[in-house]
């Protein structure tokens, strides 16, 4: 079952998708901004959960672990009863001693058999979390440079067609009463933020 987090990251792509290019474009498109921040908002709030929930997985880990330890340990000890119990017969005494040997090496390596698997399993849990995030980040590293980039095509634009329409009055104003209108300044020496600053 997908996480809230891979379902908003493909609610974003659809939503991409259903835009509308801009005119004479192919490739640029016009969005919402108030539905695209909505989507990335949510989308940032679910993160830390599935972080957590990685996390938790990742702490499972030591309860693993100690479970296998328990069962290696009364593996072990019910291996040294045995020993203690044919030991205490004299007439059996040597086979007492082979089946105890035999008891707790089989119970060694059953438990070391249990902490590997353990071991291993919670490492790749955790390796998958660790790449599963990693992608998710990419994504909206992706996603966010692009709103930002063309955010600023369009905001350059908008400038320039400002600039000639700036332009156009001006001229028209100084056709129409040269001798009396000064020379009016460019809209260029007018202080307009730059478009990197823009937040």
């Amino acid at each position: 079952m997908s996480s809230r987090i891979e379902q908003i990251i493909e609610e974003i792509e659809e939503y991409v998708d259903s835009c509308k290019y801009q005119p004479l474009s192919s490739a640029k498109i016009v969005v919402n901004k108030e539905e695209l921040e909505e989507m990335l908002r949510e989308l940032r709030m679910k993160t830390p959960d599935e972080i957590k929930r990685y996390q938790k997985i990742i702490s499972n880990k030591d309860a693993i672990l100690a479970d296998a330890q328990a069962k290696g340990d009364s593996l072990v000890a019910d291996g040294q009863k045995k020993q203690q119990e044919l030991v205490s017969q004299h007439e059996v005494m040597q086979q007492a001693y082979s089946q105890a040997n035999e008891t707790i090496t089989n119970a060694n390596k059953q438990a070391q058999d249990i902490l590997d698997a353990a071991t291993t399993d919670a490492n790749n849990i955790r390796m998958s979390a660790i790449s599963y995030t990693d992608d998710m980040l990419e994504n909206m590293a992706q996603i966010m440079g692009n709103t930002l980039s063309d955010a600023g095509e369009k905001y350059k634009g908008f400038i320039t067609s400002l600039q000639s329409c700036y332009d156009v009055v001006v001229k028209n104003k100084q056709d129409l009463a040269p001798q009396v209108s000064p020379v009016a300044p460019s809209i260029s020496d007018i202080e307009i933020p730059a478009v990197d600053n823009i937040k």
